[in-house]
């Protein structure tokens, strides 16, 4: 097997990969094919089996692990595979642990720099809520591996915390800058935001929408999650866990974006800038991922990013 991050095009692979998405739909003169996006650790590839009705293409699903034998191509200048064998692999074929994508970061690390700024929220209240999360072995097990996201950004193991602990920094950042800013708030904000995506997220492999995820969403769930911790916290000031509760609410920063509320906190709109520049960027570094060095095409339009993106150029 050859991972993903190392496929070059023009070469003729096969291996097991992990089928993180599965898609039929029809060519411009009707004729079915599939959408595939094959994942393993190292990364993601759009894929397409154009002739399902080959003999070679056997019976699978989303979330099956598949021997396959295919082309890398080149489409609007990412690499993307051409499925011409499938079959379903048997276990003993392949190692869970090859398949799930991870930070490249040490999450271990990661999440004793988070513990750091834990520690140096100075406001007793706020500082005992972060300790009923992140004090609590069972939430950290899970926080540690979570993604923070399906597709947009950091869908990988260790995703939230990378994007979490991000975050965190940049707002570190604002609040030593402007001093209009209450850095205990902030903190406390940036390192809860995203808390709810625990439960909107299931576990890998699958990486999916839970029920949950599907009716409220993260920010609604984080919000809930920060407000039945607070009742166990004994004089926790009421003005104090409404404005952090508006920091959660309104940090995706626009109504359209699935705030239920605009920031009208300045603690509120900083946290909505640290959360949208880090995912920006990282929306950016996926979406050049797979893109070949030398190549400086244009990529075409990004959902996430609302724009026709390329590589910036060697000069």
């Amino acid at each position: 097997m050859k991972y993903i991050s190392d496929l070059k095009e023009s070469e003729r692979i096969s291996g097991v990969y992990l089928v993180k998405s599965k898609q039929t739909a029809l060519t411009k003169a009707g004729k079915p094919y599939e959408n595939l996006i094959l994942q393993d650790k190292s990364g993601t590839i759009d894929s397409k089996v154009w002739d399902v009705d080959s003999p070679g293409i056997g019976d699978y699903d989303e979330l099956d692990y598949i021997d396959i034998v295919g082309d890398v191509t080149s489409f609007q200048g990412k690499l993307q595979l051409n499925v011409k064998r499938i079959r379903r692999a048997l276990e003993g074929e392949y190692d869970p642990a090859d398949y799930l994508p991870v930070s490249k970061y040490d999450i271990e690390e990661m999440y004793s720099e988070l513990k750091g700024l834990i520690s140096s929220v100075k406001n007793e209240y706020l500082n005992k809520l972060l300790d009923s999360f992140f004090a609590d072995e069972e939430f950290a097990k899970v926080f540690k591996k979570h993604s923070a996201a399906k597709t947009m950004h950091h869908g990988f193991v260790g995703g939230l915390l990378e994007h979490t602990l991000s975050v965190a920094k940049i707002c570190d950042y604002f609040a030593g800058r402007y001093e209009i800013l209450n850095r205990d708030l902030l903190i406390s904000a940036a390192i809860m935001h995203d808390i709810g995506k625990t439960e909107e997220l299931s576990a890998f492999p699958a990486n999916n929408y839970t029920d949950d995820g599907q009716l409220l969403g993260h920010i609604i769930i984080g919000t809930m999650k920060i407000k039945e911790h607070i009742k166990d916290i004994p004089g926790f000031p009421q003005k104090l866990e409404s404005e952090l509760e508006h920091c959660i609410l309104a940090h995706h920063g626009e109504l359209e974006f699935g705030s239920p509320k605009k920031p009208a906190l300045v603690e509120a709109i900083a946290l909505s800038m640290a959360d949208n520049l880090d995912a920006k960027m990282e929306m950016f570094a996926e979406s050049l991922a797979n893109v070949p060095g030398n190549s400086f095409d244009w990529l075409g339009f990004n959902r996430g990013l609302d724009s026709n993106i390329r590589r910036t150029s060697e000069w």
